[in-house]
């Protein structure tokens, strides 16, 4: 089974579609429908989480992974917020006492999903590379 291609080896373009302009873009999906169908948002929000910890797989363990989570979630929860607010309609769901910290709560579980699938990207490469032997000199 071949390993994903790590985030930073992809093209400069592609980094800034894939880090930025996909999770605005599901972010902004999400805002409209928070206050048009619970459902749906729910389906939306579930998407970007998945996305979010299959991102992870990208990165060479999960610190980095946790790296492009936290702006994932930050750029998502940031983009959601401007769109229903651009909408204009109630919120079907909860966006707490202060909508703003919402960004905050996105960025935060965005982090700890992509940190998830790092990890367990790393998990894996290192099952796949076996044992690792290490030489030892003697010391006389």
């Amino acid at each position: 089974m071949p390993l994903p291609v790590l985030f930073r080896e992809r093209s400069r373009p592609f980094q800034i579609v894939a880090g930025g302009v996909v999770p605005a873009t599901i972010g902004a999906l999400a805002g409209i429908l928070i206050g048009v169908s619970t459902g749906a948002y729910w389906a939306v929000a579930i998407l970007a989480g998945v996305g979010g910890f299959l991102s992870g797989f990208e990165h060479q363990d999960g610190w980095g992974g946790a790296d492009r989570g936290l702006v994932g979630g930050a750029i998502y929860g940031t983009a959601l917020l401007i769109a229903h607010a651009l909408a204009g309609t109630t919120a079907k769901v909860s966006l707490g006492s202060f909508p703003p910290l919402f960004a905050v709560v996105t960025a935060i579980g965005g982090m700890f999903l992509a940190a998830g699938g790092g990890r367990l990207a790393r998990g894996q490469r290192e099952k796949l590379a076996g044992p690792v032997e290490i030489e030892v000199e003697e010391v006389l």
